[in-house]
């Protein structure tokens, strides 16, 4: 060996759902035996030394009595996670003889080192995945991630190990690791979820349902407790379509950074997310000291459930309006700034008041109406705004439950939901109806007129003109009508939000 010897291998470091190439390069030198880490490491890099060190010794090696510097490049990014563990062993591997340079540099490589050589699972594997074969390399990974990886690419060369000795020995030509093969993909069980014909009655609130779920339009249930808004949202999963392949890779890299992937298998399934109403702004954006992304970037092209919407605090509900608006949110923060996917479609549900039986003059409190007014404003204009749609659940009398029969089952309501989104698939491509341009739909002179009287006398913003004309368009594709007309946009005006208990 000689007095200086240098290797290098690819990292990764996250900015959003992006991975991030960085080269970790080791030197070795002749010095004052250290372990030194440079580049902008956080904590976690920093006590990388001692697992290092730990792992290296329980495979009978000992780290030469020399002067180590571990030099992550870019040196102006900031370096987050133990995921660097193993580029960073593999590196000294390297300059200490005992692994081919040439042979490591054709890999990149993340994961967890244990003190006793073994390989963690860590977060980020699939956004790796994809940015190692976007440069033409393989990629080093715990095995409990090699089918996550594999999601990537079919053809990139991936080496999911249990353990460094695991590695070392299959470079040395002493031991095989078996190549990662995707699993067959089992159909989604969605007899498993809640289903609508468990609802009696209610057919106002089970229509807007249907609506919403076929156009991911944002919906606000308001009704007294007990009224079945919960019960609701808990059925919308097993009505909505399947996603792409495109929103099954986008919304899987943002599960992957979370750590949230099961067994590497891809999200199949829109998300359903739903934070109790103590969660912070930073819960709901994200943030914290590594910007993981929050709860609306979780439910991205899926549904962010807020129940007791008012209860949740005023600086929490405002947060999500950029990313209703823009379908993204960025997060700044001193040490980072990201921008994590944020399309979601928001369910929301709230008592009328704080008491809960606000026009029920049996059971309301002795502030009506002046408590529901007070409670309702808890909830911003800009933010109502922004809502697609209100129904109001009125609670049925408990005869009249004994006398219904179940309604239409969610398969059946699922074949509409299906039919309409492709006929919006096929008249604007991949945008819903919620996020697409008015300048794509076919509105009759008559429909448009009135939508245009009704909105002035209800002095609707423009945004929730156009809001209104979204709504009218997913009406008429769930009845098969190639034209908005006056009916369908009459409907969708019934779904407006009013305050005080819809007076």
């Amino acid at each position: 060996m000689t007095d200086t010897a240098l290797a290098s291998i690819c990292g990764f470091a996250f900015s959003g759902i992006e991975a991030v190439p960085v080269k970790v390069e080791v030197q070795l030198s002749v010095g004052l035996p250290s372990f030194l880490i440079v580049g902008l490491p956080d904590k976690a890099i920093n006590e990388s030394r001692e697992r290092v060190r730990a792992a290296l010794s329980a495979m009978g090696l000992a780290l030469p009595a020399k002067r180590i510097v571990v030099n992550m490049v870019p040196a102006s990014l900031m370096k987050e996670g133990s995921h660097f563990d193993l580029p960073i062993a593999l590196a000294l591997l390297v300059v200490m003889g005992l692994l081919s340079g040439d042979m490591a540099q054709r890999y990149a490589a993340l994961g967890e080192l244990s003190l006793d050589g073994g390989v963690n699972p860590v977060c980020g594997v699939l956004p790796a995945a994809m940015t190692a074969a976007s440069l033409s390399l393989g990629l080093i990974c715990p095995a409990a991630q090699g089918v996550e990886a594999r999601w990537a690419s079919e053809d990139m060369d991936i080496l999911a190990i249990r353990s460094l000795p695991e590695l070392l020995n299959h470079f040395r030509g002493q031991q095989v690791i078996e190549p990662v093969e995707l699993p067959p993909i089992a159909p989604e069980d969605l007899t498993a979820l809640p289903d609508l014909a468990d609802i009696r009655g209610m057919e106002t609130a089970r229509r807007a349902l249907e609506i919403a779920a076929a156009g991911r339009h944002s919906l606000l249930m308001v009704g007294p407790p007990g009224a079945g808004k919960s019960m609701l949202a808990a059925r919308l999963p097993g009505i909505m379509p399947d996603l792409t392949p495109v929103e099954m890779l986008e919304i899987s890299r943002i599960h992957s950074i979370g750590g949230l992937l099961r067994d590497g298998q891809p999200v199949r399934r829109p998300p359903f997310r739903d934070p109790h109403h103590s969660s912070s702004p930073a819960a709901l954006s994200g943030g914290g000291a590594r910007a993981r992304p929050g709860e609306v970037s979780l439910a991205h092209r899926g549904v962010l459930f807020l129940d007791e919407m008012p209860e949740f605090g005023r600086s929490a509900l405002e947060v999500l309006r950029q990313p209703m608006e823009t379908g993204s949110i960025s997060i700044a923060r001193a040490a980072a700034h990201v921008t994590y996917p944020a399309r979601f479609q928001l369910i929301a549900a709230m008592n009328p008041c704080k008491c809960g039986y606000l026009g029920d003059a049996a059971q309301e409190c002795r502030k009506a109406p002046r408590c529901g007014e007070d409670y309702q404003a808890r909830l911003s204009g800009p933010l109502l705004d922004r809502l697609d749609m209100t129904v109001h659940v009125e609670p049925m009398p408990l005869s009249r439950i004994a006398e219904l029969r179940g309604g239409e089952a969610s398969a059946i309501v699922a074949a509409r939901v299906r039919a309409a989104v492709g006929r919006q698939q096929a008249r604007q491509g991949a945008a819903r109806n919620a996020e697409a341009s008015t300048d794509d739909f076919r509105i009759t002179t008559p429909a448009r007129d009135f939508a245009v009287q009704a909105a002035e006398k209800m002095r609707l913003s423009a945004r929730g003109f156009t809001r209104l004309l979204r709504v009218g368009r997913t009406i008429a594709d769930l009845g098969a009508q190639p034209d908005v007309e006056r009916g369908h946009i009459a409907e969708a005006l019934a779904y407006r939000f009013r305050r005080a208990g819809g007076k």
